[in-house]
């Protein structure tokens, strides 16, 4: 009997070639973005899955009175939280980016230090780092990691970095960064953090070596008993009330709050607790706690997958149940002779599912050849094996296989619900289940018209803020790294550096700054107020930037009243020259009427000030964000260097300044990026966002396109004698192809009328996430139906115009 229905199952395959190749080219479309995009989908539900304690672990975040959500805590709040809380049973302090510097080791027999690596994966941590996190410790032990000061632990490839096949522990290594210069010794080697982890470092720092005051190079806010300085995240391991279930976190985050407003109630901090279960992917697209993932990235393209996987299902469904009327007349000999309706459903749901089985190893196949190029787009290691993790395989299976039963069992129950002596009569008519052919394309096309839609209003809005004027220019700005190592002060070398810079003809202007348009400025700060504050000034935040005299130079940057700061004022300093810039929404910000009001004015910070320029708006940071109150401080120090080149030959310029610098700092590794380049990567999420929308809607087209293609040869196929007969009686081609396809058309232009509001509203609620953004054209609704329109009609028209030209007499002897 099986080998009866696979027999007859191959000859229908064959007999409808076109039927059956559109269907499965659909499928294998669909199938393969559904498992590709599944990969992602699985890799971000796995981040930090692999930690044993991760189910009482949370994070300790704190809430600014403007509502900012932070990681970063103060040296002390952790142990003050273990020691006052008993359901805090331990906590771990993690300096995230404290610790990035240059690291430097001897490589030679005669101890000398040799090479020089500038790394940006180095941590600080407390000495049950390796006990609360499930980071395997492969040498040394992991009681004893980072228990004494001076030691670090590296990774396997770190270590082999550093020391190829040598032992690495018991060597030492020199970190040169915030701190100064420290000396370290390896007292482990872990496995290599994997990719799916939050926390991924190259090398570990023993925490307690801060502890020491010689080991902070004078930053005493870094002190470990300090409730000041914020640069380090920590975790707390709660107390487990039961078995595997931990104490009430928000509670613990209430009596946090409670008792820190009985110590300092002047202090408007919240303190929060964020289970370390969501601190990748947030719990909800509401939830405003920081985390490393984009949980709305991850249902888009959930969503997306899913999408693509309908739209080949409804061709499916579509154009076998458009073919329904040529088994009309098997389907009723069959029953006249006796085939019950449960061998005929099994016969036609043999067949969907052999056609969806095929589509899906051609599936398999697309997704090796795509694997790399998927890879590449997200940033991701991706691979079948990912979906293992959490039972994502089964999961997406199981989603196929009712899919394919769903889509199946209909066109099965479908066709055996024909009555045998209708349809050996030719009574039966195929237009019964035209309302379901009507709808489907109705929704294929919708969903693929409000795609373009949202394609072209993601690259419009791209398009504005790469094209923008900021206020500052970007392009031609290279900046070099700051020296971190170096015997006796850097001054002599840096200014030694900048002779020679000014001397070079290609170079137009520099300057020494630690903000860099694109970057954080240095810290925020309140308490600032002019001689006459309205109340509640004092609670107001500014951004505050260190500037040389020359910054507003090198980067082009204006000034809307005042001066800017003279060489001696930055020698000095902001504390001892007593002069600050403000930008011109700090200065409405502090109640001042026009930017020629505030020049000269007194502010109060941590002393009196004078403004002496107010600095245009410029967007230092991405469009996502307002312009901020910026406060500019003025002093000279070496710091990442920013150069204007002129174009032409810049690797010959790079390679030059290459050596200059490099004779002025030895042993520091010369390490540069371009500003512009560097200031674009923060819209990398709206660029990410439009690549997935043109994929997707041109994917979502082409499958709706195979599935409108395979219904208008089924229509013409049908309406063979009737074209006969009009030709004969005088029709043109021209009115031929528009009865044929005026229909499909109308289904097209219903799906425009469907997706234009809806593509409004989601694209609409999208932009609220930027302060500056383009609005919603009336064009882009007109170009996304013409092109709707213009694709449907190539489609269509291929066959109606074959159809039109076929010989009247062909036609009209054809069955």
């Amino acid at each position: 009997m099986f080998l009866n229905y696979l027999k007859i199952t191959l000859r229908t395959l064959r007999k409808n070639r076109v039927f059956s190749l559109i269907n499965i080219t659909g499928l294998a479309l669909g199938i393969a973005a559904f498992v590709l995009i599944l990969e992602y989908v699985a890799y971000e539900r796995s981040v930090n899955g692999f930690h044993k304690n991760l189910p009482t672990l949370y994070r300790l975040l704190a809430q600014t009175r403007e509502g900012d959500i932070v990681s970063d805590m103060a040296p002390a709040v952790g142990p003050l939280a273990k020691q006052e809380f008993p359901e805090v049973n331990d906590f771990c302090r993690i300096g995230e980016h404290s610790a990035n510097g240059i690291v430097s080791f001897a490589n030679g027999s005669n101890g000398q230090s040799a090479q020089s690596f500038r790394e940006g994966k180095l941590g600080y941590a407390d000495p049950n780092f390796f006990t609360l996190f499930t980071f395997p410790v492969i040498q040394g032990t992991v009681a004893s990691a980072l228990m004494q000061p001076n030691t670090v632990a590296l990774s396997q490839t770190q270590a082999r970095k550093y020391f190829g096949e040598k032992k690495p522990l018991g060597q030492t290594l020199t970190l040169n960064n915030q701190f100064g210069k420290t000396l370290y010794t390896v007292s482990a080697v872990y496995a290599d953090m994997p990719q799916n982890s939050d926390l991924i470092f190259d090398a570990v720092f023993s925490l307690v070596t801060l502890a020491n005051p010689a080991n902070l190079n004078g930053n005493d806010w870094a002190r470990l008993d300090s409730f000041d300085g914020q640069y380090l995240t920590t975790f707390l391991k709660l107390t487990e009330v039961a078995p595997g279930i931990p104490a009430n976190y928000t509670a613990l985050a209430d009596k946090i709050n409670a008792y820190k407003k009985k110590v300092t109630p002047e202090d408007e901090t919240l303190f929060l607790v964020q289970p370390a279960t969501s601190m990748h992917l947030a719990t909800s697209l509401s939830d405003t706690y920081p985390t490393s993932g984009s949980l709305g990235f991850v249902y888009l393209l959930s969503g997306i997958a899913g999408l693509i996987l309908l739209i080949a299902w409804f061709n499916y469904v579509n154009l076998s149940t458009a073919g329904a009327l040529k088994r009309a007349k098997e389907v009723g000999v069959r029953k006249v002779i006796g085939a019950a309706p449960g061998q005929l459903i099994v016969q036609f749901l043999g067949e969907s599912l052999l056609l969806n089985i095929v589509g899906f190893g051609l599936a398999l196949v697309l997704v090796a050849s795509l694997q790399h190029a998927f890879n590449a787009f997200v940033a991701k290691e991706l691979s079948l094996d990912v979906l293992n993790a959490n039972g994502f395989w089964l999961a997406g299976l199981l989603l196929l296989v009712i899919g394919a039963v769903a889509s199946g069992g209909y066109v099965a129950f479908t066709l055996t619900s024909f009555q045998p002596i209708k349809t050996l009569k030719g009574a039966y008519q195929a237009g019964k289940g035209g309302w379901l052919r009507k709808t489907l394309v109705v929704a294929q096309f919708s969903a693929s018209v409000a795609l373009v839609i949202a394609t072209m209003v993601l690259y419009r809005q791209l398009q504005f803020m790469q094209n923008k004027d900021l206020g500052v220019r970007l392009a031609q700005r290279v900046v070099i790294k700051r020296p971190e190592i170096g015997d006796g002060p850097f001054a002599p070398k840096t200014t030694r550096l900048e002779d020679q810079l000014a001397q070079l003809p290609y170079v137009k202007s520099f300057s020494q700054t630690t903000i860099v348009p694109g970057n954080f400025y240095n810290f925020t700060a309140n308490s600032v107020t002019k001689q006459n504050p309205r109340p509640g000034d004092e609670k107001k935040s500014y951004s505050m930037g260190i500037i040389d005299d020359r910054f507003l130079k090198t980067y082009e940057i204006g000034l809307a009243a005042g001066r800017n700061f003279t060489v001696r004022e930055a020698e000095l300093g902001w504390e001892k020259s007593g002069k600050l810039m403000i930008n011109e929404t700090a200065a409405r910000q502090l109640g001042f009427a026009s930017a020629e009001q505030a020049v000269g004015k007194i502010i109060n910070w941590i002393q009196p000030y004078e403004l002496v320029g107010i600095v245009k708006d410029y967007h230092h940071q991405g469009l996502q964000k307002a312009i901020e109150p910026v406060i500019f401080m003025p002093r000279r120090s070496t710091s990442d260097l920013t150069i204007q080149l002129t174009t032409d030959h810049m690797q010959d310029k790079l390679a030059e300044l290459e050596r200059l610098y490099k004779a002025s700092y030895p042993g520091n590794p010369f390490e540069f990026y371009f500003v512009d380049a560097n200031y674009n990567k923060q819209y990398q999420s709206e660029q990410q966002y439009g690549q997935v929308f043109t994929v997707a809607s041109a994917l979502a087209i082409f499958i709706a396109c195979l599935g409108l293609f395979g219904l208008a040869a089924f229509t013409t196929e049908q309406r063979t004698k009737e074209i006969g007969v009009r030709k004969v009686l005088g029709a043109s081609v021209a009115s031929i192809v528009t009865l044929l396809s005026k229909d499909f058309l109308k289904l097209v232009l219903i799906a425009i009328v469907i997706a234009s509001p809806v593509a409004w509203w989601a694209m609409n609620r999208w932009l609220q996430n930027f302060e500056y953004k383009v609005d919603i054209a009336w064009w882009m609704f007109g170009l996304a139906a013409l092109l709707a329109i213009g694709i449907a009609i190539l489609t269509v028209s291929f066959q109606s115009v074959k159809a039109a030209l076929m010989n009247p007499v062909k036609s009209l002897r054809s069955e």
